[in-house]
């Protein structure tokens, strides 16, 4: 699995080491080689260990061994893949993670203001920049068979439509002009999409069934093109935020869109703005519904759906449980984040939980109350038989 430098760093090299993550058939790493070595020598680093990724494992094993070889700073070289896959590997350890984006979303990068297309800054900033915990998104999903797997996100992950899109997007497209390709995509998969029910339940409160054309569990807000989709998601907060897209129609997608491209992005910016929403109806429509907490359970009713982790798809679900894990990645970042709002819960705590009444019709945007399904027991029964698992073998 390992390649490159191997050796011991020596008293003349460094005491401190890192080690470099990489996806080989990335452009830049070549680039990134002669930026790192001079940066490492700078900053009192040994020979840094270069480790490649493979098809069969896309970081998760390079970084525990990169943690076994007891380096001090690890770096993820790739696409939001790479970065996800490295920080499933890093779970339950403190090493930091420096980012170098060599993908074509990056948005974890992007949300956390990393240089994109600039391989020395972003080296530059592994090496020097300062330590910030972030949230990560765990899930347990189900598969049409019935097996159960894990899951790490660090971004969003999605069921419907988007999981839809991302299937559909074609890959040569997306090699030349990046994220653009999921719009081309999202056009072709508009007149296809059909809506379809799920069973949801937010921090073991009541459950609900909403019709729904796809639904999006995030740890961060903003979108390629700054599209802002949850103006009120933080990666620091121990919460989740979950957006139900229900629009009925063509229009309701229309809908979809001005919301996220034009009241988040500008209106909400102002007092004017926001006055302007409540005089046109905005805050009543309900083609953009969020809500927010620790945990959320859904049982999608009738067949399988396509599911999609930061970006990538990854086959089809019939039901997830999905937990925020607060602080649980540190990662390196230009500066400190922002003091928190006095009012503002602490890491850990709920957000206040928005549900939804009852809708007329029996249409997309139909939500009602019903008791838990089958479903969601098991699931939660499943986390806490592992939990009790993984404390036992630590334990030993």
């Amino acid at each position: 699995m390992s390649g490159g430098d191997e050796q011991v760093t020596d008293a003349a090299g460094g005491s401190r080491r890192a080690a470099v993550i990489f996806n080989p058939i990335k452009e830049g790493v070549e680039e990134l080689r002669t930026v790192v070595t001079g940066i490492e020598r700078e900053h009192g680093f040994g020979p840094t260990l270069w480790i490649e990724t493979t098809e069969d494992d896309p970081g998760t094993g390079q970084a525990r061994e990169a943690v076994e070889a007891q380096v001090d700073l690890i770096i993820a070289a790739g696409g939001d893949g790479t970065v996800r896959a490295v920080a499933e590997g890093l779970e339950n350890t403190e090493v930091p993670v420096g980012l170098i984006p060599l993908g074509t979303g990056n948005l974890f990068a992007r949300n956390l203001e990393i240089p994109v297309n600039d391989i020395p800054a972003a080296a530059a900033l592994a090496f020097t920049g300062v330590d910030r915990p972030v949230d990560v998104l765990r899930a347990r999903v189900r598969r049409p068979d019935g097996a159960t797997e894990n899951e790490v996100s660090l971004v969003m992950s999605g069921i419907g439509f988007d999981a839809a899109m991302i299937a559909n997007t074609d890959p040569d497209l997306k090699k030349r002009v990046g994220w653009l390709a999921y719009v081309d995509a999202g056009i072709r998969a508009i007149p296809n999409s059909a809506p379809f029910r799920i069973a949801h339940r937010m921090d073991s409160g009541r459950t609900h069934r909403s019709r729904v054309a796809s639904v999006l569990i995030a740890n961060l807000g903003y979108l390629p093109g700054n599209i802002e989709l949850i103006p009120e998601a933080s990666i620091d907060d121990g919460r989740l935020d979950v957006v139900r897209l229900q629009p009925r129609n063509f229009w309701g997608w229309l809908m979809v869109w001005r919301k996220v491209a034009w009241e988040n992005r500008v209106l909400r910016k102002s007092a004017l703005g926001r006055q302007l929403i409540d005089l046109t109806g905005g805050n009543k429509r309900r083609e953009v519904v969020y809500a927010s907490g620790r945990v959320i359970d859904i049982v999608i009713d009738g067949g399988p759906q396509e599911f999609e982790i930061d970006g990538e798809e990854r086959g089809q679900i019939t039901a997830a449980r999905f937990t925020i894990d607060p602080e649980a990645l540190v990662v390196r970042v230009a500066e400190p984040p922002k003091p928190k709002i006095a009012d503002e819960p602490v890491a850990g705590e709920p957000k206040e939980t928005v549900e939804e009444g009852d809708d007329e019709g029996d249409d997309v945007g139909e939500t009602e109350e019903i008791e838990p399904p089958a479903e969601i027991q098991e699931l939660e029964e499943a986390e806490e038989a592992e939990a009790t698992e993984q404390s036992e073998q630590a334990d030993k």
